[in-house]
Order: C-alpha cells, then sequence, then structure tokens
C-alpha cells in the first residue's frame, strides 16, 4: 500500500510542476530539430520516450555504461577497451576459469553498452 501512496505523490508532484507539458514540449522540439538536421523523428521520440520510461521507473544510471560512454568519448574505440574496463584487483583473485567467464562477460557488457552509445551518437548528432 506504501508502494501505491509513493507512486501517487510522485504523479501529483509531476503535475503540479507541469512535467508533462515540459516533457511534451522537449519531445516536439527534440524532433522538429532531428528534422531540420535530416534525422528520423520517430527515433528522436522513441529515444527520448525511453528515457523518460527509465526515469519515471527510477532506474538507477547504469555506472558500466558510464565507463564505457568516457572511455568512447575520451579515447575513442581501442583496442584494449576489456583490459581498461576490467577490474584488475577483482580480476586478479579470480582462478583460470573464472578469468575466462569475467572476460567473456565482461566483453558481452561492453558489446551492449557499445550498441547503446552508437544509438545515441546516432540519434544525437
Amino acid at each position: 500500500m506504501e508502494d501505491l501512496k509513493q507512486l501517487a505523490k510522485k504523479a501529483k508532484k509531476r503535475l503540479k510542476t507541469d512535467f508533462w507539458s515540459k516533457t511534451k514540449t522537449q519531445i516536439d522540439e527534440s524532433a522538429r530539430l532531428a528534422k531540420d538536421k535530416g534525422l528520423n523523428e520517430n527515433k528522436i521520440k522513441s529515444f527520448v520516450g525511453q528515457k523518460l520510461q527509465s526515469h519515471l521507473k527510477g532506474e538507477k544510471v547504469d555506472e558500466f555504461y558510464l565507463k564505457v560512454k568516457n572511455l568512447l568519448d575520451k579515447e575513442g574505440e581501442v583496442s584494449d577497451a576489456i583490459g581498461r574496463l576490467t577490474d584488475h584487483e577483482y580480476y586478479a583473485t579470480l582462478s583460470y576459469e573464472e578469468k575466462q567467464r569475467y572476460n567473456l562477460e565482461l566483453s558481452a557488457k561492453y558489446l551492449k553498452a557499445l550498441e547503446k552509445y552508437r544509438k545515441e551518437k546516432e540519434i544525437c548528432v
């Protein structure tokens, strides 16, 4: 029951602060800018909508993605990205099999983050 009350309070706050009209204006402005740049308006609206949904759900920022984004912004795509993203202290404590699993999982997370980064850059250009 508490969750429902908290959700209602957040919704009421959004209504009081004119959140929805500001959001609508932001989406329309983003679509207009995309159209001026020759980009797909629907992609922009979808991207902004996804960000809005994650904000409303209260999803936490993905720290790993922020690391990848920072690396890509500063250095670009580098050949040793996995090595740079590795937690070396933790990695040193792992057995050979665990290191292999860690590398595979890190690589998969990196590829997913790279794909997200490329989508953002494509949309925001």
